[in-house]
């Protein structure tokens, strides 16, 4: 009877070992007290708590967190009332202080964040609202971290996903966008118009010189080759001076080939024909070449 009731003590306290044997897994922790008071902190790994003493308060995950909140109303400085939508990632810095440190830490961060962020726009006018996202997710991002340290919460980075103004803002907005781009335009096609006319311009001026160009150049060759006829023409006569020197004519085939020329001058083409004044040569001459033809 003994040995029963000693095997029964044992797994009791088997069962009991096994029910309070916790295993952490990755990216989460737990926060244990004992009798009441904060005791420890769990990290990954094999845990055992003590039977009705200790107890698992809370278990949290260690991931970063994306928080999308939704649009808050907000002013700006110049009274321009518009909607913004944020999302802010976090994560669990220190579990003891997310578990302590403040009621419900996900609904105390929303609203800091829109109070932050109706801070933040207050100090600005509509179009630095529009165009300073970046200074605007900095500043937040700044404000949250320090604010939310004591509440063991770590803010990474805080994104402005939304701006929307008011529809009257919006559609003069768009007359604004669409008169500047018609502006645009104009600018483009006066551009492009003064473009085409330097272009046909330059042309104009490319084909004039390119046209004295080459009637100069054709000048220069018609002068070239001009001179190159007067030169054949002089190397020529040169040459036929030069073969009538080397054949030493007598007096009798000079006044010859004198009388064979004043019959081309005299052959009825001209208008006027030039009689020599030594007249008396031409008989002379008249008189050799009867000579020549008797013998």
């Amino acid at each position: 009877m003994m040995t029963y009731v000693i095997i029964g003590i044992l797994i009791v306290i088997l069962l009991l070992i096994l029910v309070n044997v916790r295993i952490v897994p990755q990216s989460r922790a737990y926060v244990i007290e004992r009798l009441g008071a904060y005791s420890a902190t769990w990290q990954v790994g094999m845990h055992v708590k003590l039977p009705f003493v200790d107890s698992i308060v809370n278990v949290i995950s260690l991931k970063e967190r994306v928080m999308d909140f939704p649009p808050q109303p907000v002013i700006t400085k110049d009274n321009v009332t518009m909607q913004i939508d944020t999302v802010v990632y976090c994560l669990v810095s220190d579990p003891k202080l997310f578990t302590y440190g403040v009621e419900n830490p996900i609904n105390a961060l929303e609203n800091l964040t829109a109070t932050t962020l109706r801070n933040i726009i207050g100090e600005l006018e509509l179009d630095e609202t529009l165009t300073s996202r970046d200074v605007i997710n900095s500043k937040m991002r700044s404000i949250l971290d320090e604010a939310t340290d004591p509440w063991g919460i770590k803010v990474t980075r805080v994104e402005v996903k939304n701006i929307e103004p008011p529809k009257a803002i919006r559609e003069a907005m768009e007359k604004q966008m669409r008169a500047e781009r018609e502006r645009r335009e104009q600018i483009l096609i006066a551009e492009g118009h003064k473009q085409s006319a330097i272009l046909e311009a330059e042309g104009k001026k490319q084909a004039m010189i390119l046209e004295a160009e080459a009637e100069k150049e054709a000048a220069v060759q018609k002068a070239k080759g001009e001179a190159e006829a007067i030169l054949e023409v002089q190397q020529a006569t040169a040459q036929g001076l030069k073969m009538i020197r080397e054949a030493a004519p007598d007096e009798a085939v000079i006044r010859l080939r004198s009388l064979e020329a004043f019959e081309k001058a005299a052959d009825g083409q001209a208008t006027k024909i030039i009689v020599p004044s030594d007249i008396a040569n031409l008989t002379g001459i008249i008189s050799a070449l009867k000579e020549t033809t008797k013998k």
